[in-house]
């Protein structure tokens, strides 16, 4: 048995997985725990660790199988060399590496945070839509420190990590 990645469209990973398990192929769809920002609070919400991204395993890769993957709603493509369609499968020791990382429920940080040096926009607060760049971080209590030019004064302030996005 191999495991392969499959690419899938922007957040159809849960339809794939769906749709893999009704043609008897066996998915790993890895989710992990964030925070998101609703109206009015924050919430825990589970998304794909690997955004657009699910895997597979299949003892043997044969056509009609690959055409029954592709086939599934909301596959893209099986990931392989590039300009070619034979698919690379992914090493055993990375896969179980990925779900023991998920069996631990130790908090992961997606790598959508902006990192030191980098633009950045404020999505929420009284500074909502204005730019700058990140000046420092503190990962562990999710802050940000963000500079942004004022009338040709740099002034920096703290935000939380639901509070910028990178550009």
């Amino acid at each position: 048995m191999s495991w392969y990645a499959l690419h899938t469209r922007s957040r159809h990973e849960d339809k794939v997985c769906l749709g893999l398990i009704q043609r008897s192929i066996e998915p790993f769809l890895p989710k992990i725990e964030v925070w998101s920002r609703r109206r009015d609070r924050r919430k825990r919400i589970e998304i794909p660790m690997f955004s657009g991204y699910i895997f597979i395993n299949v003892a043997d890769l044969t056509n009609d199988i690959k055409l029954s993957i592709l086939k599934t709603p909301g596959v893209v493509k099986i990931l392989g060399k590039p300009n070619s369609h034979v698919p690379i499968p992914v090493p055993d020791i990375e896969i179980q590496a990925i779900q023991r990382i998920i069996e631990s429920k130790v908090e992961i940080q997606p790598h959508l945070y902006p990192k030191v040096g980098e633009r950045t926009r404020i999505v929420d607060g009284p500074f909502k839509e204005i730019e700058g760049v990140v000046v420092a971080t503190d990962y562990k209590k999710n802050l940000f420190v963000v500079s942004i030019e004022l009338l040709r004064r740099s002034v920096a302030i703290k935000l939380e990590g639901f509070q910028v996005e990178r550009l």
